[in-house]
Parts: C-alpha cells; sequence; structure tokens
C-alpha cells in the first residue's frame, strides 16, 4: 500500500443506550474512508481490526450508567474497543 493511500472505513456506532442484551438493530454500520498514514513525528502503526469485542464488560457500557466507575458510551460515536488487529 502507498503512504497516504485512500481506503474504505467501516464503523460500528450505537444508535441507543441498549436495555438487555444487545441486538443487530442497536447498532448502525457507518461506511467511509480514511488515509492510512501516520502524522509526521508520530512513532506509531496503522492497524486492520478484524473482529468487534461484544464482551459483557462492553454490554455494561452500551447501557445508560449514573453513578458508575465507568462511563457509559455515548449513542452516535463510535467507540473504544480491543480488537483482534492485523498490521498493515
Amino acid at each position: 500500500m502507498a503512504e497516504g493511500e485512500q481506503v474504505k472505513n467501516r464503523q460500528i456506532i450505537l444508535r441507543d443506550y441498549v436495555r438487555g442484551f444487545p441486538k443487530e438493530s442497536d447498532m448502525v454500520l457507518k461506511t467511509g474512508t480514511m488515509k492510512l498514514e501516520v502524522p509526521r513525528g508520530v512513532k506509531g502503526v496503522v492497524v486492520k481490526n478484524l473482529y468487534l469485542s461484544c464482551d459483557a464488560y462492553m454490554r455494561l457500557r452500551m447501557s445508560k450508567l449514573v453513578g458508575s466507575y465507568v462511563e457509559s458510551f455515548t449513542p452516535g460515536s463510535s467507540k473504544n474497543a480491543y480488537p483482534s488487529l492485523h498490521l498493515v
């Protein structure tokens, strides 16, 4: 891949807070593009996510939490996750 190449980028976005077990309808697949480049002066790598984990901890954060030690995800925004990945 050429440095700075534009590639398709897919994100799983939480539609609204989840009640009970998450369903596919609770999420939206957003497709866009992104540039494959690490900003100058930054030592890092570009990664490609293969799978998105949706374990009990993630499920907890998909609900509206009040007074919890962890913050809820914000509906409509991308999520922090710990994916399996492939170095590009």
